[in-house]
């Protein structure tokens, strides 16, 4: 670099390490800040996180923003500032479908930051174990995918347990091929959770018809089984590729470019409304004619919109089929809850998992 190049940015420099400085004495006294409300909130026997509370200081920071940082980046930065601050107050716990890599662990560390301490589990069991037990304050786990539908051990476990949802995680998914080597010669087996096999089943067929597809237990397992045989390849995040040491022979290869899972939170916090929430419910009718329709009439009749109706065989000898609807609005709003009192009484099965802000894409400044 030349001498005026060098000339031209050290005043910038010199700038940027000042603001540095200002910056890092204004976060710090922010975290005591943090402190001292953790100390309230241990005594008032409180919850450490608030997620409606979380999504409001964003909120209102993005109505603030002057740019040039975009909002996206904005909410970024924050949830980190944050995340640091709350792990003053008390050490968040997230179990996680694991191992480190996976898609859960990013949908994680984007609800509560990379202060939280991970909890990677074997299989979506061993989450809800680990939640249920109390090894864990938070677990997270997928429940949808735009391209495959839902998540079936998920939705079983949800029905089965005694839990309730705090927050939601709408992740864009881009899946990578992996090895070795970073091309696709000599490939002959393809090792993945049967998830992402179904979502890159299009790209597979048309790119590597003759190789064995193997479902295993995460994507990251699939990675670890390709970093140590050559002759296999696996499917998973970008950044699971640094993690095992392979090359990307393929990218973006899941069929649907705007493919997306989505996430739910299990955790104790009971969210206040936001203005922004989902409520979700698993419900079941008598076997009679027009039971369905009964289902979703207070819905209609009070002007609750639902944004996902699906059903799944109830496995519990007593109803046929169990109903999972997300509804918008929160089980605390006079509408909402008007909706679910009249819901409830012609249902045989009502559980309610919880009301919590919608995950929404931070609007452009």
């Amino acid at each position: 670099m030349s001498q005026d190049s060098q000339d031209d940015l050290s005043p910038w420099r010199d700038q940027i390490d000042a603001l540095d400085k200002q910056i890092l004495a204004l976060l710090n006294q922010r975290a005591e800040a943090a402190q001292q409300i953790g100390h309230i909130k241990q005594r008032l026997n409180m919850p450490v996180f608030r997620p409606e509370r979380e999504r409001q200081v964003i909120e209102k920071l993005h109505e603030h923003n002057a740019g040039p940082l975009r909002n996206a980046g904005v909410s970024a930065i924050w949830r980190e500032v944050m995340s640091a601050c709350r792990a003053l107050e008390a050490p968040q716990r997230v179990a996680y479908l694991g191992p480190a890599g996976t898609f859960s662990e990013q949908a994680a560390r984007r609800f509560f930051g990379a202060s939280a301490q991970g909890f990677p589990c074997a299989t979506i069991d061993d989450v809800f174990r680990s939640y249920l037990s109390g090894e864990s304050e938070f677990a997270i786990v997928p429940v949808e995918n735009s391209t495959e539908g839902a998540v079936a051990r998920s939705m079983d476990l949800l029905l089965a347990h005694p839990v309730h949802l705090c927050g939601e995680v709408s992740l864009p998914v881009r899946h990578f091929l992996m090895r070795q080597m970073p091309d696709l010669q000599g490939i002959q087996t393809v090792a993945a959770h049967p998830q992402a096999l179904a979502q890159c089943a299009g790209w597979l067929r048309a790119h590597l018809p003759n190789a064995e597809i193997r479902p295993v237990s995460s994507n990251a397992e699939g990675a670890r089984l390709a970093a140590e045989d050559a002759s296999i390849a696996g499917i998973a995040a970008e950044a699971t590729a640094v993690l095992y040491g392979l090359h990307i022979a393929a990218r973006a290869i899941q069929d649907e470019a705007q493919n997306t899972t989505r996430f739910v939170v299990l955790g104790a916090a009971q969210p206040e409304p936001t203005g922004s929430d989902r409520t979700s419910l698993i419900l079941s009718v008598p076997n009679r004619a027009g039971a369905v329709y009964d289902l979703l009439k207070p819905l209609a009749a009070h002007g609750v919109s639902m944004t996902r109706f699906e059903s799944r065989p109830a496995r519990s000898g007593e109803w046929e089929y169990a109903f999972y609807i997300d509804v918008e609005g929160h089980q605390d709003e006079p509408r909402v809850a008007t909706a679910l009192r009249e819901l409830q009484g012609v249902c045989a099965m009502y559980k309610c998992l919880g009301s919590y802000p919608i995950d929404k894409k931070p609007r452009d400044n």
